[in-house]
């Protein structure tokens, strides 16, 4: 016997309302697939999903008796949300009470119903959660990049990031090449990320052409899938390719593959992917727009203070060694003609210092030197540590432009043993510096001259002086 009309309407609306108070959606589904078997007597009842994107759902059934095997169940009704059919509601066979009437079909349906509108809920609240991840991610990586904590390694900011939000196997940048196909130059990943960057997509890809169109790509399979070139992609599987595109200008590519037999994204996860690729490269582009505009404000403090130095200070001390010079000849003043001597040759030497101080900070400060003078004054600032002070370092004729870069390269590794000897031996309190061209030989012929000159304590103990020349 059926249960009567009026307890099981009874039962029936407070199984509704009991799925209708819980939060977790699988207790939710329990609840309805325990009420349609509760409700109609049957074997055993179960909720069969079968929408890709539900797959985490599949199979809450009660522990009733299983109906044959290749039979079908005695009632199914399909589980909607909007009007996407999702799976269906079963109902085994129960024993010893007949079939089941069309008051059992209308009841099933209303808890297919509610099981449609649980789970359409359920997609509502995960796809809120999602857009507010995606969100304060998008957030987080434009302050990174904005501030000085992020300017190192922005490309591997957006890279991990992206791949924690879309939970990715991987997080990966490419760049475009030179010969017109992409490359990966950054790659983010829990896994072996071996062989992963320098990894290209060639020229002429199907891929590469919706990318530098600005378009995005979805792959459903990256190891199957004709489109794909590179010979990482048998890792991959669900992929998505994003055009890191800011001012109609592509600076890049984001990629996030998931692993072979991943979930595939889902079309709010590749909205969302989408929105995320446009801020990031958004944001990459002000960050580097920001550094450029600090680099050239350090170029222009630094040509203020070059300035500075030659119009007051090399001016001043020009000044004060024609006074001293002046006094030298007045008589009565030799007795302190040798004083005024030292006390010239060392203004003579200090203005030299200040040029060459000049020419330092006309050098781009995060560049490698230019030119020989770029590169000695490289080598005497890093023996200044060694030695306790930096050299004083001179330059006599057209250094850079006269002396070829083959012998360059032998003075510098001169200049270095130099350098090195003289802070290997004690008592050393100056050195001294000079390269000079044309600087003549005996027999001579042209050439550029290397002079490091050491002196001791006092200015005499411990000197030594090493010379160097070799034909231009």
């Amino acid at each position: 016997m059926t249960a009567q009309p009026a307890p099981r309407l009874t039962r029936l609306l407070e199984a509704l309302l009991g799925a209708g108070t819980d939060l977790d959606l699988r207790a939710v589904l329990r609840r309805i697939v325990d009420g349609a078997a509760e409700l109609t007597g049957a074997g055993g009842a179960a909720l069969v999903v079968t929408a890709p994107r539900e797959g985490g759902l599949a199979g809450i059934r009660t522990p009733g008796p299983e109906p044959a095997p290749g039979t079908a169940p005695l009632l199914r009704v399909p589980v909607h949300v909007r009007d996407e059919e999702i799976g269906e509601l079963r109902l085994t066979g129960r024993p010893g009470a007949g079939p089941f009437t069309v008051g059992d079909e209308q009841l099933l349906r209303v808890l297919a119903t509610q099981a449609g509108i649980s789970i359409g809920n359920a997609r509502l609240y995960e796809t809120a959660r999602q857009r507010e991840r995606w969100i304060e991610g998008a957030a987080a990586v434009t302050t990174a990049l904005l501030t000085e904590e992020g300017t190192d390694d922005a490309l591997t900011t957006v890279a991990e990031r992206a791949r924690l939000l879309a939970d990715a196997s991987a997080g990966v940048i490419l760049h475009p090449t030179a010969e017109g196909g992409m490359e990966i130059v950054t790659a983010s990943t829990p896994d072996d990320p071996d062989g992963m960057v320098g990894a290209t997509i060639t020229p002429g890809s199907p891929v590469l052409e919706q990318l530098l169109g600005g378009e995005p790509v979805f792959i459903d399979d990256s190891a199957t899938d004709p489109r794909m070139t590179t010979h990482v992609r048998h890792r991959f599987g669900p992929s998505m390719m994003l055009p890191l595109q800011a001012s109609g200008r592509l600076i890049g590519t984001l990629a996030l593959p998931r692993r072979r037999g991943g979930r595939p994204y889902t079309d709010v996860e590749r909205l969302l992917a989408t929105q995320f690729a446009s801020q990031a490269a958004l944001a990459l582009v002000l960050a580097d727009a920001r550094r450029g505009r600090e680099r050239l404000a350090v170029y222009e403090d630094r040509d203020r203070i070059a300035r500075d130095l030659h119009d007051l200070v090399v001016q001043r001390l020009f000044a004060t060694g024609m006074m001293l010079e002046s006094t030298r000849r007045r008589p009565g003043a030799r007795e302190v003609d040798d004083i005024l001597g030292r006390a010239v040759d060392e203004l003579r030497s200090t203005v030299q210092d200040v040029r060459t101080t000049i020419l330092a900070l006309q050098q781009p400060p995060a560049e490698p030197p230019t030119g020989l003078r770029g590169r000695v004054l490289r080598e005497t600032a890093a023996a200044a540590a060694r030695l306790g002070a930096a050299p004083s370092t001179h330059f006599r004729g057209a250094v850079d432009t006269r002396v070829p870069d083959r012998v360059g390269d032998r003075l510098l590794t001169a200049l270095r043993d130099a350098l090195a000897g003289a802070s290997a031996r004690p008592g050393i309190s100056r050195v001294e510096v000079t390269v000079e061209t044309p600087a003549t030989s005996p027999e001579g012929r042209e050439g550029v001259r290397l002079r490091v000159a050491a002196d001791g304590e006092g200015g005499e103990r411990g000197g030594t002086t090493v010379t160097w020349w070799a034909p231009l």
